[in-house]
């Protein structure tokens, strides 16, 4: 079949009239347009309604669409655990029972400078770990007291470690008690801690034998701080100043701190409470058997001299320094068993026997401080049961611990006279307020 074509002619023609057409239509879209967004006359402005707008239901839709279309967030599952270390624990075998890896154990103890602090922990120490699900650690708190803390926290692979510390509210207290039996006993009854009596008793040792001085009818007053935080009672702060009565003399003291942070009790007078020797180095232990030249030794039967005193106490109670000085023996032999020299000065020399071990550090030349672990009570050497046996020099000639005189420390200086004035005056003067109440209630009769 033959093809049909039309003229060319005809073509050209057809073409120019569908290139005119296509021009008028671009042309009106185009004029509708501008003349939108190029008017000069003033648009309305929208009404402000003071309803809540409602989005429209293509909104809510594109909305949700987008929901919908972002990625969920992985669900986080840690957990939280509290321990308390128990005697014998190590930080390992704390770790150990909370499941955490020896890894994670060295990281957080690599982790400088508070990691290290961490391998002297304490019984009564508390941590709190939070753990992801594989038991890998992500954080962790460890409390030694109310008021301070070291957090741990991971940062890949490595933890980041901080020092936490909050400031208690400080309120003043005052306690008084009368003594029927013993120091402790009466403080109990008072509402005193075996902590708090022993620090008032460390503040009069050097004027009072609490082991034989102590008398039924004796008395004390004592001004002190209590802590609270978040209004929680959390313990005791320091003893202000306190009046204790032994035997119808009176002692009192004050605490006070100079400008560069040391602190001290001292007399109204300014007199230091502190001797340069403490008066027995082994706390509220019993005397079995006193200084005495003419002494029958228990041993051998016969008149021996007992130029010291035997002071009885279990088996492992400290023995300290009764004044700061330098070692001259460390050593053992046949009768005294383990014993310490310490050389005072020129003049004071002290001598501590039967010890069943020494402290860490203590050796031939080593320093030690007034106060200072130096051993502990045994049964070494020519000794009937656990005991200290303790002697005092003065000048090569042995005296009587109990009775001889000890030289002072060194009082309140001149130019912190004013200062100390002016701390210890309030507080002297709520001491007296508060024993002539206590008083004025006893002689009503009633209890104070």
């Amino acid at each position: 079949m033959k093809s049909r074509s039309f003229p060319r002619a005809h073509l050209i023609v057809a073409g120019l009239l569908s290139l005119g057409l296509c021009s008028l239509v671009v042309a009106k879209f185009t004029d509708d347009s501008d003349s939108t967004r190029f008017t000069t006359e003033p648009l309305p402005q929208p009404t402000v309604s003071l309803e809540p707008a409602t989005p429209s239901p293509a909104v809510v839709e594109t909305a949700a669409a987008v929901a919908v279309a972002e990625p969920a967030a992985p669900p986080v599952n840690h957990t939280t655990t509290q321990t308390q270390v128990k005697p014998g624990d190590s930080l390992a075998l704390i770790f150990q029972r909370q499941g955490i890896s020896a890894a994670d154990l060295q990281r957080v103890l690599a982790s400088t400078p508070l990691g290290p602090r961490l391998r002297r922990i304490y019984p009564g120490h508390d941590f709190t770990f939070t753990l992801a699900e594989d038991k890998s650690l992500i954080k962790l708190q460890y409390s030694p007291g109310p008021l301070e803390a070291l957090e741990f926290e991971r940062m890949g692979d490595r933890f980041a470690g901080r020092e936490v510390t909050q400031e208690p509210e400080r309120a003043v207290a005052y306690k008084h008690a009368s003594i029927e039996h013993s120091l402790f006993v009466s403080s109990q009854r008072a509402g005193f801690d075996d902590a708090l009596t022993m620090r008032l008793a460390q503040i009069f040792q050097w004027d009072i034998d609490f082991v034989l001085d102590i008398r039924a009818g004796d008395e004390f007053y004592v001004l002190y701080e209590e802590l609270y935080l978040h209004d929680k009672f959390i313990g005791y702060g320091k003893i202000l100043a306190a009046e204790f009565v032994n035997q119808g003399d009176s002692y009192q003291a004050i605490h006070y701190s100079d400008d560069t942070g040391d602190s001290g009790y001292y007399a109204p007078s300014g007199a230091n409470m502190r001797k340069a020797f403490l008066r027995a180095p082994v706390e509220f232990s019993r005397i079995s058997s006193n200084f005495n030249l003419r002494r029958k030794h228990p041993l051998f039967k016969r008149t021996m001299p007992h130029r010291g005193i035997d002071y009885a106490a279990p088996r492992g109670t400290p023995i300290l320094a009764s004044g700061e000085g330098s070692v001259t023996i460390a050593g053992r032999t046949n009768a005294n068993g383990n014993y310490v020299v310490i050389k005072h000065g020129e003049q004071f020399v002290t001598k501590y026997l039967h010890l069943s071990k020494f402290a860490r550090g203590v050796r031939k030349g080593a320093r030690v401080k007034q106060g200072q672990v130096i051993g502990y009570v045994g049964a070494t050497g020519w000794a009937t049961a656990p005991h200290l046996h303790y002697e005092f020099l003065v000048n090569g000639v042995h005296k009587n611990p109990r009775t001889v005189k000890l030289p002072d420390a060194a009082p309140i200086e001149d130019n912190e006279r004013q200062a100390f004035e002016v701390q210890s005056q309030p507080l002297l003067a709520l001491l007296s307020n508060y024993k002539q109440q206590i008083q004025l209630a006893f002689n009503d009769g009633s209890t104070p």
